[in-house]
């Protein structure tokens, strides 16, 4: 059996996977039957491919941190800082020039790349080398990027930007395709390139699985600690370079719904919060879900978008109370039995 029909075979056995492709083709039944004419329009799924690339690109760096066994906090305060950075620069590149050209454009996508490589190397020390707890390292530097940010915008938004650098970067290819899913589907490319086919991926899967058996197979963990990290912030400053693209603005309070939104999408794209465990294609899948699910509520007015943030956390808690059921017995009685029996109660035969 060749690779790529070995790669459909896991894809489609995967358990997640299915949970997700049922959920996808229940969620279009739904909206099939309740809202065909306003969600199944060409604009409204062309609106979608241009919408989730700015948090889709955080939840790839959220999944290869977990992965990794850790996590990544601070993406949305990496993307803002980011957008904020770069932004500034706009103004100022249009300013001398009086028109924003291709190379200046290329300028602010390099500053920004740079920028997020330095946020997550950052990142990627505070966990390797001084051995802070991830969840914490990256909270806190996610306080001290958006504090930053606050300071140089004096918590204003960074506004009256040149329209040549949305009308780019939020433009359509062929007057079809959003550039911002280009840019996601190329990023998607390169990840699965070096999580499948590089010594990188497998030391990153065996230091999530077990980081003591990984180093005495001579493998650098903190190297690749710092690497995981470094691609996390280049992801996270790639969002927020489309977000500074959709709304031709930035500031520091954009996005805060995304972490937890990010964090939702990597489980339940199948990645383990424990690590060693994770594919792109599942989190890809549960972009897709999520933004669909989105998109879809919007289409009920009487639902009220300040419900979302609590749809979403409600959604986290029901995927990793099913995936514990699911982890530690077939039926739950594994789960059930685990729990009573630290209740010191005894089960079975009625003893």
């Amino acid at each position: 059996m060749s690779t790529s029909r070995r790669n459909v075979a896991s894809f489609v056995k995967d358990t997640h996977i299915r949970r997700l492709l049922t959920l996808m083709i229940l969620w279009m039944i739904f909206m099939a039957i309740f809202r065909f004419d306003k969600f199944y329009t060409f604009l409204n799924f062309q609106t979608m491919a241009a919408q989730f690339p700015e948090f889709g690109l955080m939840a790839l760096g959220v999944m290869l941190c977990m992965i990794s066994g850790g996590i990544d906090l601070s993406v949305v305060g990496v993307a803002n800082f980011t957008s904020i950075a770069c932004g500034e620069l706009l103004k100022i590149l249009a300013e001398r020039s009086g028109e924003l050209t291709g190379g200046g454009i290329l300028l602010i996508m390099l500053l920004g790349v740079l920028i997020g490589a330095f946020a997550g190397i950052f990142n990627g020390l505070l966990v390797s080398k001084i051995k802070i707890p991830p969840i914490l390292a990256t909270l806190g530097s996610y306080e001290l990027f958006r504090g930053i940010a606050i300071i140089i915008t004096e918590g204003k938004a960074v506004a009256n930007l040149p329209i040549k650098y949305a009308e780019t970067i939020a433009g359509k290819l062929f007057g079809i395709i959003p550039i911002q899913l280009v840019f996601f589907v190329v990023v998607v490319i390169i990840l699965s390139f070096l999580l499948n086919r590089t010594t990188y991926g497998t030391k990153l899967y065996m230091l999530g699985t077990n980081k003591t058996a990984s180093e005495f197979s001579g493998h650098n963990t903190d190297t690749v600690l710092i690497q995981t990290y470094m691609l996390s912030g280049i992801c996270a400053a790639l969002g927020g370079l489309i977000m500074l693209a959709n709304y031709n603005s930035a500031r520091a309070d954009y996005g805060t719904v995304y972490t937890l939104q990010c964090v939702l999408i990597a489980v339940l794209g199948g990645t383990s919060p424990t690590g060693g465990k994770g594919r792109i294609s599942g989190t890809v899948l549960a972009i897709c879900v999520l933004q669909m699910i989105s998109a879809g509520l919007n289409r009920f007015p009487q639902i009220s978008s300040f419900y979302i943030p609590l749809f979403w956390g409600g959604a986290l808690l029901l995927v990793m109370v099913w995936n514990t059921i699911t982890v530690n017995g077939k039926s739950g009685g594994g789960f059930i039995r685990n729990f009573l029996a630290q209740l010191n109660i005894k089960t079975g035969s009625g003893k």
